[in-house]
């Protein structure tokens, strides 16, 4: 007999419930009025990045902005805008920008910063600089908590949501291992929210929350021939209401927009992944790659596309790291010394990632000059100038 004779939905739902409402306050981002302090500037970087000359000396951030289109609006080179942030180290989260915030534009020390105002301009800004004695801040009462999709994101959360949310790479050997659909109550061909699922394998636990996994594009390197991983695609989520010796009972809470299938896969959800509180950064020590998938295309991609690249944590990618984006130079035969060589590659576009993994990561095109295709170069981007 299930055990879901004995174990109330409605209370597992509300338990559910208050978990993820103290989850989402735990996620508030406490933001005091103090912002500016030493930038993290690259001290490495020699020349400092290349300053636009129709840079504004205020923007005020407007809802709707990017943190990619606020830093295009400072630098010819995006990527670089750590450089010239006046970031506060003593903040939790000291690149959150949020709208109605005053930027300015300061020369100090001969180095351009960027920072928020806190209505003593330049000169206060200068002032917190120069003072290398944390303690000595002097922070003004205008603490604020605001809840973390409030802040400016690093690229359109609408254009990645899905990905974050609703797709994952995992090995082969986790889906493998991974509890399965058996079944449907009343043997249904089509479930979807309020339906019960009967699901066997590994232990589940009773009030729990799972995911419903689809199996998804096998990512392969096209260069070494290595496997990156298989991508799992969540169908539906539901919780636990009995289990039956290796056999659970699952009511389904949530479904998008696919139906259950027998086979499908149960794994534990992962913690939220939204927003993303990352910022544009450059991929030192990150080795060249490929472009190795267009989603949900045949093969192109543009601006606002997301793109999968062979290279992840293994390699050192972190979320909000830039690749450009280059179309290999083609194979030219020199008739005057008999060989075949290779033109150089020339940058097609930019790619922000936004969600890595051990082999591989998913990233959004954020600039292209021309069709990004399967095959392309990724590369930590070098300046223009």
């Amino acid at each position: 007999m299930f055990a879901s004779e004995t174990l109330s939905v409605a209370s597992v739902q509300t338990r559910t419930q208050k978990s993820r409402t103290a989850g989402l306050l735990s996620a508030l981002a406490l933001t005091v009025g103090l912002s500016l302090a030493i930038p993290q500037l690259a001290a490495a970087k020699n020349p400092p990045p290349a300053v636009r000359a129709d840079a504004p000396n205020v923007y005020v951030v407007k809802r709707g902005d990017t943190l990619w289109d606020i830093s295009k609006r400072y630098l010819r080179d995006a990527w670089r805008w750590p450089e010239i942030w006046a970031v506060n180290p003593q903040l939790k989260n000291p690149h959150l920008i949020y709208p109605g915030d005053r930027l300015l534009l300061c020369k100090i020390a001969g180095r351009t910063v960027v920072g928020v105002d806190q209505g003593d301009g330049c000169v206060g800004i200068e002032r917190r600089m120069s003072s290398s004695d944390s303690s000595s801040y002097k922070l003004e009462p205008r603490v604020r908590i605001e809840p973390l999709d409030v802040a400016v994101p690093a690229i359109p959360l609408g254009a990645i949501k899905s990905w974050l949310v609703n797709s994952r790479v995992v090995s082969n050997e986790t889906l493998k291992n991974a509890p399965y659909v058996l079944a449907a109550k009343d043997r249904r061909v089509i479930t979807a929210a309020g339906d019960t699922i009967y699901v066997r394998g590994a232990s589940l636990v009773a009030g729990d929350s799972y995911g419903v996994y689809r199996e998804g594009q096998v990512y392969v390197d096209p260069e070494t021939k290595e496997f990156l991983g298989r991508e799992a695609r969540l169908v539906a989520r539901g919780i636990v209401t009995g289990v039956s010796g290796d056999v659970a009972m699952i009511e389904l809470t949530d479904s998008f927009q696919q139906e259950v299938r027998e086979g499908d896969r149960i794994l534990a959800e992962l913690p939220p992944n939204m927003p993303p509180v990352f910022y544009p950064s450059n991929p030192e020590g990150v080795p060249p790659g490929r472009l190795i998938q267009v989603m949900d295309s045949i093969g192109s991609a543009a601006v606002g596309s997301v793109i999968a690249i062979n290279r992840g944590e293994r390699e050192g990618v972190k979320t909000g790291n830039v690749f450009a984006v280059n179309h290999r130079g083609a194979l030219v035969r020199d008739d005057k010394k008999g060989d075949v060589v290779r033109l150089p590659s020339e940058r097609a576009g930019l790619a922000m990632v936004f969600s890595t993994f051990d082999r591989m990561s998913y990233a959004y095109v954020v600039e292209s000059d021309s069709v990004l295709k399967v095959g392309d170069e990724v590369v930590a981007p070098v300046s223009r100038d």
